[in-house]
């Protein structure tokens, strides 16, 4: 693992804030090592012996690890070389440019350390999976609920890693049958970080199809990815490699406030090398 501290912002502090946060620290699951996470390593430092002074090394990785041993390791859900190699080829892209989507969209890991897939709630998108079930969405908004249901886009809310599925629990937990299927469909899912609502559009029988297939393995997270890609016409834009033009239709208008084009850009740019 690389030596990381203060001020970092990489894919080994994303999961180190994930070891982190299941070993009970409140931090957010994020790739930035803020002071909360600084905090929480001087903190595990001092329990655990080891000198505290917030730099994660080797023996500050190799305890934290050793904590967490019992959490998900398994190769068998992860994508392979040769999987992302063949998606490539399949659609005539560069295999830079479908590595640098795989690294943003999900700093590269499409499940959490618990087995679970990687999932983002946004609760802007719950108001509007709500109206389509003609629920009126404002006669739930109160105190309880502000994390999980607003009118408009806001980054506020986010808490990453599992705690997003205690947001996502909260949204199914409502209401009945309706309530559960516009929450799965208001939380971005996998590896590729797809939208719910696009299961049934993109060729799955259900969301609920669509979820079970995230729960499997990163190949399907692939595979809805291609399925992504095709009903949306962005192969040519990602072949292209018009990053702005692929953020925007992949991520949204937001796109330019998260500079995904710039992380997209610099990724390629790595992986292209």
């Amino acid at each position: 693992m690389k030596t990381i501290q203060s001020g970092a912002k990489s894919s080994e502090v994303y999961y180190l804030n994930e070891l982190l946060a299941n070993l009970g620290y409140s931090v957010v699951v994020s790739n930035n090592f803020g002071s909360a996470t600084d905090s929480a390593v001087r903190d595990f430092q001092l329990t655990n012996n080891l000198v505290v002074d917030g730099i994660v090394g080797l023996k500050t990785w190799s305890a934290i690890l050793q904590k967490t041993q019992g959490l998900f390791t398994s190769n068998s859900k992860l994508l392979s070389e040769q999987n992302l190699i063949d998606f490539s080829n399949h659609y005539s892209l560069e295999l830079a440019a479908v590595k640098a989507v795989n690294e943003v969209e999900s700093n590269g890991k499409g499940f959490l350390v618990d087995g679970r897939p990687k999932i983002l709630f946004e609760g802007h998108i719950f108001w509007r999976e709500l109206e389509k079930r003609n629920i009126n969405p404002a006669v739930y908004v109160n105190a309880s609920t502000e994390n999980i249901l607003f009118e408009n886009y806001t980054r506020k809310y986010y808490v990453g890693g599992a705690e997003e599925y205690n947001r996502l629990e909260k949204a199914s937990n409502l209401g009945g049958k309706d309530f559960e299927d516009a929450a799965n469909c208001s939380a971005s899912w996998g590896l590729f970080q797809v939208m719910g609502f696009n299961a049934v559009p993109i060729g799955y029988s259900s969301i609920d199809e669509f979820v079970g297939k995230m729960y499997e393995n990163e190949g399907e997270h692939l595979k809805a990815f291609g399925l992504f890609l095709e009903e949306n016409n962005l192969i040519e834009t990602l072949r292209s490699k018009n990053w702005a033009g692929f953020a925007l239709r992949y991520n949204g208008s937001a796109y330019k406030t998260n500079k995904y084009d710039e992380k997209l850009l610099k990724a390629y740019q790595k992986y292209s090398r």
